[in-house]
């Protein structure tokens, strides 16, 4: 199975800075054999740097879309326009879950529609900090991860990626604290467990599932060693050019 490094680069750099990064990144990172690097800028620059990457060394991500195809939804991005543009596609992220109110009917349908664009959902699931506190965690988990993929066919849960980001972990939340590698297996093994129960072992086994939380180069080591970990999902780390060269060479060596 592939290793994963994504980074979300949320609402910075303009689209003359995106493409200045982007061909940074490009000239100090090679061609990996197993390793996907995935970067997520904002939307509004997807189609420039579609021209500009290398996809046999990085791919482009969506970190939003709508989940009609078409129609009168102003200011919307559907994912059939994205065809062609992105590889991936983040999708319930905590940021659209809590601030825009995506519940998980709304992220069940937006999965379905990256599917079915052909374009890969990088699925985040995760516990706020009172949850955690009023031990929820394993039902808020079970049911982001089961409802998220209601209308996925199972041909086609292949094609899903799921990322493990508690709320709690995030640095953007002021009273974030550092996810311990055992929290992180905790969760991983809920996640493959809930997985196998509902769609079998070898879905379980094959689903690529990444950690996100506060990953930086000194502990993305670390978490890339916690069992059933495939790779990670980062804001912070991914807009600094030798912090996020550093994560990826981290990677390839904890592959290796």
């Amino acid at each position: 199975m592939k290793t994963y490094v994504v980074g979300n680069w949320k609402m910075n750099f303009n689209v003359g800075e995106s493409s200045i990064y982007l061909h940074k990144l490009l000239k100090n990172i090679p061609k990996y054999r197993d390793l996907e690097v995935v970067v997520a800028p904002s939307t509004i620059a997807l189609q420039p740097l579609s021209l500009q990457v290398d996809r046999h060394i990085l791919k482009l991500a969506a970190q939003n879309a709508f989940y009609r195809d078409y129609g009168t939804f102003t200011g919307e991005t559907s994912f059939a326009q994205l065809r062609g543009i992105v590889d991936y596609a983040i999708i319930g992220h905590s940021e659209r879950r809590h601030i825009f109110h995506e519940d998980d009917k709304f992220v069940q349908k937006k999965v379905a529609a990256a599917v079915r664009n052909r374009i890969v959902p990088i699925i985040c699931v995760g516990e706020t900090e009172s949850e955690r506190a009023f031990n929820e965690t394993a039902d808020v988990l079970r049911d982001q991860v089961i409802g998220s993929l209601l209308d996925v066919s199972e041909e086609d849960l292949d094609k899903v990626i799921i990322a493990y980001d508690p709320v709690w972990a995030i640095s953007a939340n002021r009273s974030s604290r550092l996810a311990t590698l055992d929290e992180v297996a905790d969760a991983v093994k809920l996640i493959r467990e809930t997985l196998e129960e509902t769609y079998g072992k070898d879905v379980a086994a094959n689903t690529p599932i990444l950690f996100g939380g506060s990953v930086n180069p000194s502990n993305a080591g670390a978490y890339l060693t916690v069992p059933g970990v495939n790779g990670l999902l980062m804001s912070n780390s991914s807009l600094i050019l030798s912090e996020f060269t550093d994560i990826i060479k981290v990677a390839k060596r904890v592959q290796s």
